[in-house]
């Protein structure tokens, strides 16, 4: 069987588009792998389990007795210091748990201290 003379230029640009369609779409259209689009999913998850655990710890700081003279001494404290006097407040420690998740206080911290 003979193949016909525009065959080999059209398979030709068909192979080259397709190279060019996909270094255009990864690169500037947004397209991702699996393994970075689950990387993207798991920090999102962490950023709002985060967010939601912060309002927890807030709310949580609010029934403290003596909470006007932590919240003077946090907001005294360096930026750095002030999810350390979360963590030994308490607020951080979310219910059922008995450890402080460190993400949790500093986002806290930075809420009552702002």
């Amino acid at each position: 069987m003979k193949t016909p003379e525009w065959l080999r230029p059209a398979l030709y640009g068909a192979g080259c588009g397709a190279v060019a369609i996909a270094v255009v779409g990864f690169t500037w259209g947004g397209w991702v792998t699996g393994a970075s689009a689950r990387q993207m999913a798991q920090n999102q998850s962490k950023t709002d389990m985060v967010a939601a655990l912060s309002l927890i710890c807030i709310d949580q700081s609010t029934r403290d007795p003596l909470l006007a003279e932590r919240l003077a001494e946090l907001k005294a404290a360096s930026v750095y210091s002030r999810g350390d006097l979360v963590v030994k407040a308490g607020w951080a420690t979310m219910p059922g748990m008995t450890e402080a998740n460190a993400q949790v206080a500093k986002a806290c911290a930075t809420q009552l201290a702002g």
